[in-house]
């Protein structure tokens, strides 16, 4: 079991960056698509990240590379834990402390339009994590562990019991996406913002690493939503694709909205999973 545990880790930190690219790539010709536009190659990402790696290492203070490091180093740390099998509540707070780390990477410089977005971000982390805890919990009363490896292999199908979660997830993916109508931190696409948010201060390697640690994230994310239909692989694999094409239409077909309805969009998709939960254990509980 260690040994498998340890492949999944490993397998995880090397195919997760080159899965998340293509993911990206995808997304971005699909997007072109809808706009009428050809779009850039499938391959762009990989280029543009390439670029800024060869660019020189320009920062405002030399925090940033740490903070910004430990980002990545706890982005990939997540997943590695979530491919592995390992504890999904450890995994995560782990996830969480990443962007926290982000956040102080932004507020390690003396830019007001730095600090909105780090502050813009904070908001996004109120309005998810709520969620992303929930999740955890109801996998744990549909299969009696927080073990991604033992989740898995239940043959009940999570989604029957937890459509209200499934759906609170799918709602505050969309902000972790970084997809309108919340990307009110930083967006991955150039037609809302001149300044990028959490990212203005951040150029060339520094920059490029922030975009390697979306592709880890993107994985990770995409396999939180596997394990809702772990039970069934083909199903699995469509249902991650569709509710990522989903992902990309709303991203498409929205406006930006103000802070203020990202974090009540964010809690009402808590009150979904809240109520699931509630009904759910009313069924087990109560009901017996």
């Amino acid at each position: 079991m260690t040994w498998t545990w340890l492949i999944g880790a490993v397998l995880f930190l090397i195919l997760a960056p080159l899965a998340g690219g293509l993911i990206a790539g995808i997304d971005r010709k699909i997007t072109a698509r809808m706009q009428g536009r050809v779009g850039p190659p499938l391959l762009q990402p990989f280029y543009d990240v390439g670029k800024l790696f060869e660019k020189e290492r320009v920062v405002v203070t030399t925090a940033q590379n740490f903070y910004v490091l430990a980002y990545l180093v706890f982005i990939a740390l997540a997943g590695a834990l979530f491919f592995a099998g390992g504890d999904l509540l450890l995994t995560v707070f782990a996830f969480t402390l990443a962007h926290v780390f982000l956040v102080l990477g932004a507020y390690a410089v003396h830019s007001p339009y730095s600090h909105i977005g780090a502050e813009r971000e904070l908001i996004q982390l109120m309005a998810y994590e709520p969620m992303v805890i929930l999740v955890a919990v109801g996998l744990y009363m549909v299969t009696n562990s927080f073990y991604v490896a033992e989740i898995a292999a239940v043959v009940v199908p999570a989604i029957l019991y937890l459509p209200g979660v499934f759906i609170g997830l799918a709602i505050v993916l969309t902000i972790k996406f970084r997809k309108s109508p919340f990307d009110i931190s930083t967006s991955h696409h150039a037609h809302q913002e001149i300044v990028k948010g959490i990212t203005t201060e951040f150029s060339g390697p520094t920059l490029g690493t922030i975009e390697i640690a979306h592709w880890y994230e993107t994985v990770f994310l995409l396999g939180l939503v596997y394990l809702f239909f772990a039970w069934n692989p083909v199903i699995g694999v469509v249902a991650v694709a569709l509710t990522y094409l989903a992902e990309i239409f709303v991203d498409n077909t929205t406006a930006r909205v103000r802070w203020q309805a990202a974090l009540k969009t964010g809690w009402f998709a808590a009150l979904l999973g809240i109520v699931n939960l509630a009904i759910l254990s009313y069924m087990t509980l109560g009901g017996a």
